[in-house]
């Protein structure tokens, strides 16, 4: 008499699957003969006005929109031109390298400014006013000169 093929643990493992598959299918026909029929309506839950999950809808006045107020885009903003010319406070300026730092008076940004741009000497600590343009990394003082 021969041994069989089947080990212990191979057994188990098919009896386990076996078993799950005959609870899974028990559980659905259970499901197809519950005679609790659930439809969308009784699954809606509303909120009232403290916040609280209630299955009412709330009582709420409805309030009339005009077409004429809805806005779809952002409001146009009015254009105030600023003056072209500031003022600020050489921050840092190495006259070796030629470039240094203007601290803006109104916006307290710091504007790069090069020494190709200078109209006057300048050090720091210095009153200037001048230009922004758009450099190649960022904002750009040019026209620098030391206001008096």
């Amino acid at each position: 008499m021969g041994r069989s093929q089947e080990t212990y643990n191979k057994k188990e493992v098919r009896n386990k699957k076996e078993k799950k598959r005959k609870e899974k299918a028990a559980k659905r026909m259970a499901r197809r003969d519950s005679d609790s029929k659930t439809d969308f309506d009784d699954m809606i839950a509303y909120v009232d006005e403290n916040g609280m999950i209630v299955s009412t809808p709330p009582e709420q006045a409805k309030t009339e929109i005009k077409l004429e107020d809805i806005e779809v885009s952002v409001p146009r903003s009015q254009f105030v031109e600023e003056d072209p010319v500031r003022k600020g406070v050489v921050s840092f300026f190495n006259e070796s390298k030629g470039f240094g730092f203007i601290k803006d008076v109104l916006t307290k940004q710091d504007v790069f400014v090069h020494g190709s741009n200078l109209l006057e000497d300048i050090k720091e600590g210095n009153l200037v006013t001048y230009e922004v343009e758009m450099g190649q990394r960022g904002p750009t003082a040019v026209r620098v000169k030391v206001s008096k």
